[in-house]
């Protein structure tokens, strides 16, 4: 990454070398499998890692390095790994810090996979979690064990938009000897960078804002050069998680046009924000662009912008459906369990993305069934805000009736 150069000409230029052979501009797609050696003594240094290089296609390939290498410097990190999707980035994260005995803090506002995760997989590796509120600093404090290694936070957290200081917390968990690990998916590199507030590694599910175009399924970590070579050796490949060269390839052209799209889906979704929040029949509005939100004056200090992400509550009384019902009245908003698209998608966290939370244990983790999350698209503003105000009015009709 050239210093002399902002955000906005890096996120092009990064790693964007002409073809030596044929000056071509565009990436070239690598889908190999094999790789040739001179002689055995040379393939042997590259498998036991003494020399550099790729010796088969699970670990890698040249057109994932180069992915690799420029979101590892958009981060501000030694290096990355560019893995089959977000949740394999999380899983990795996870395990490449953690084995069988060790507890882990998780922040209590989580994504419902990876909540999952910790569910159903994390206790056959032997491993202990706790969920913590961590708006509270002293809430970490106060969970940890002896036996506690790591601390994993979103912010702004997956539905509810927390915000979490990660300067603090990483003061923390640097004097307690623990490593922190920050989901940065909802801001992408260009809105938020952990490693330069504290944190030890970052991950993404690049499907979302970093690829930007809803056709690639992948994910990344990033971290120093010794965390990141141990999960690329011992876990990525041996769980057989890497990312396809043509996927990498996607992703590479997605992201030189990331500083725009975020710009588009931040001005979007501020305009909306402040349409839900005076709009009689919401009840909140989670939006960090808010100065009613909590976390306003945090956000400023360690966020570019607000992101695209908003979620709200509808004033539901005795009305538990309210929320899946004015989903469906829609039109222009589609109905996904994704985010960070072009296209404007909405979801209900209840039974959707955090469906494996025991309904009765919803309220625990900050969700209600009237919550909605809407991941605001590229498309004019005016045109999604009138798409809500359709919906809403058939909404009022029904629950007009239904009290």
């Amino acid at each position: 990454m050239n210093k002399h150069y902002r955000i906005d000409t890096n996120v092009i230029h990064t790693e964007n070398k002409p073809d030596p052979d044929y000056g071509v501009v565009s990436t070239p797609i690598y889908p190999a499998v094999a790789y040739a050696f001179k002689d055995t003594d040379t393939a042997s240094s590259v498998v036991s890692g003494e020399k550099n290089g790729i010796y088969y296609g699970r670990y890698g390939n040249p057109t994932n390095r180069r992915l690799e290498r420029k979101v590892a410097q958009m981060e501000g990190g030694d290096d990355a790994i560019a893995v089959s999707s977000g949740m394999a980035a999380i899983s990795i994260s996870l395990l490449g810090v953690l084995q069988h005995g060790d507890h882990v803090l998780v922040t209590r506002d989580v994504y419902g996979g990876t909540f999952s995760f910790l569910s159903n997989l994390a206790p056959r590796f032997g491993i202990e979690y706790d969920y913590v509120d961590l708006t509270d600093i002293e809430n970490i404090k106060g969970y940890i064990k002896e036996n506690t290694k790591a601390v994993y936070i979103e912010t702004p957290s997956n539905p509810r938009l927390t915000i979490l200081d990660i300067d603090a917390i990483a003061s923390i968990c640097q004097y307690k000897n623990l490593k922190l690990i920050v989901d940065n998916t909802f801001m992408s590199p260009i809105l938020q960078k952990p490693l330069k507030l504290g944190a030890d590694i970052v991950v993404h599910s690049a499907t979302k804002y970093i690829n930007g175009h809803g056709d690639v399924l992948a994910g990344l970590v990033v971290g120093s050069k010794e965390e990141i070579k141990f999960m690329r050796k011992n876990i990525m490949g041996d769980l057989g998680q890497c990312l396809s060269a043509y996927d990498s390839y996607q992703i590479l052209r997605g992201i030189k046009t990331l500083s725009i799209r975020m710009k588009k889906h931040c001005e979007n979704a501020q305009k909306i924000a402040v349409y839900l929040e005076d709009h009689p029949m919401v009840e909140s509005v989670y939006y960090p662009g808010l100065q009613s939100h909590k976390g306003h004056g945090l956000a400023n200090k360690q966020m570019k912008d607000m992101g695209g992400i908003i979620s709200f509550e509808l004033k539901s009384n005795q009305y538990e459906e309210i929320g899946k019902d004015f989903i469906d009245s829609l039109r222009l908003a589609m109905i996904s369990f994704s985010l960070g698209d072009p296209e404007t998608l909405v979801q209900h966290p209840a039974s959707m993305t955090h469906y494996s939370i025991p309904s009765k244990d919803l309220p625990k983790y900050g969700l209600s069934k009237s919550l909605i999350r809407l991941s605001v698209g590229l498309e004019d503003v005016d045109d999604i805000i009138n798409d809500l105000a359709q919906a809403f009015k058939k909404i009022e009709l029904k629950f007009n009736k239904v009290k």
